[in-house]
């Protein structure tokens, strides 16, 4: 392992750490999404300057060390939006998520703490090719998806989507089930789908696994990479698929590719919202009906009822476990597998 670099986790489908590469600075019309590049970190350390490794870990940062991530985009409605697109010729940008997706800084919440600033000292290059995610992807033939599924979408970003997914995913482990589990959008953090391992899936997987930064990208691009993360998932033969959306559909993600893909294979789906009226909206737009609401709109009597009233739907707080019970009765019903612990 070098330790000259910082390795973000957008780089652990690579071996840049264990076989080094070379520093080159190439022109901006030569850099893609998808590029390895490395940045020098330009502002001093702080509690909420941190950078995910490749094993999920978090760690701190200073001035002047070296990250290598990736450039990509990033278009979060709660934190910050940004893109490679926009870096100008001070070469500057901004560590866009924690994983290491890189570029410039074009709006953020002011509720979330100071981001990590850089600047560009060029892409990872070997023999003088530069280096992307692309490099380090199999692509495999395509497999027929039939592998029922438990989707989970949300309203907006850090709606609870992923807790709801763990909390799910370990019932049917302790069920004896074999399960997959897997996030087909969002912007590239490892620890969302390590949840899911933490809780005995059997395979985890996402769309870095098939060289997305993250999932905003062109449809025809997305697509794709979406039959290949499905033709990974069936290969694996597993009794379900717990399937996370991640942002929202509305947002730029391709998530609304992804849930058509799936509706006809989809056997459950919960809906992790912020409110009430953001259940309506959802279920408007895409013509999909959740079998459970969970998230914030279901932290209080007055919100479940509020969403029973206004839209039709059930909702559980599934981290409150007096609804285990139910939860499990509407998962058995939906996808006909027994849930007894084993």
């Amino acid at each position: 392992m070098d330790h000259k670099y910082i390795y973000a986790s957008l780089t652990r489908i690579s071996d840049l750490a264990e076989k080094g590469f070379q520093v080159k600075e190439l022109p901006q019309d030569q850099w893609q999404t998808g590029d390895y590049v490395v940045c020098e970190i330009l502002n001093e350390g702080g509690e909420s300057l941190k950078i995910e490794l490749p094993n999920g870990r978090m760690r701190g940062v200073i001035a002047g060390e070296f990250i290598v991530g990736v450039l990509g985009e990033r278009y979060a409605t709660l934190e910050a939006t940004g893109s490679w697109r926009n870096v100008t010729d001070d070469l500057k940008m901004t560590v866009l998520t924690g994983a290491g997706l890189l570029g410039k800084l074009t709006s953020k919440s002011m509720f979330i703490p100071k981001m990590i600033k850089i600047i560009y000292k060029g892409h990872a290059v070997r023999e003088g090719k530069k280096v992307t995610m692309e490099d380090f992807v199999e692509n495999i033939p395509k497999v027929p998806f039939n592998t029922p599924v438990i989707l989970f979408v949300g309203t907006s970003m850090s709606a609870g989507k992923t807790t709801s997914a763990r909390i799910v995913t370990n019932i049917f482990k302790q069920a004896g089930y074999k399960v997959v589990g897997a996030k087909l959008t969002g912007a590239g953090r490892y620890k969302d789908i390590l949840a899911f391992k933490d809780v005995g899936a059997d395979k985890i997987m996402d769309f870095v696994d098939v060289g997305l930064p993250s999932s905003i990208c062109p449809t025809e691009v997305y697509k794709e990479k979406l039959d290949q993360m499905l033709s990974r998932i069936a290969t694996e033969n597993a009794d379900v698929a717990i399937i996370e959306i991640g942002a929202s559909p509305l947002e730029p993600y391709n998530g609304d590719v992804a849930i058509n893909a799936l509706r006809e294979h989809i056997k459950c789906t919960i809906l992790s919202a912020s409110d009430p009226y953001a259940v309506h909206g959802l279920m408007k737009a895409f013509e999909l009906v959740p079998d459970i609401v969970t998230g914030v709109a279901s932290n209080t009597l007055a919100g479940a009822r509020m969403v029973k009233e206004l839209c039709g739907v059930r909702a559980l707080n599934l981290i409150d476990s007096t609804t285990t019970k139910a939860l499990k009765e509407i998962l058995t019903e939906k996808t006909g597998m027994s849930l007894k612990t084993k």
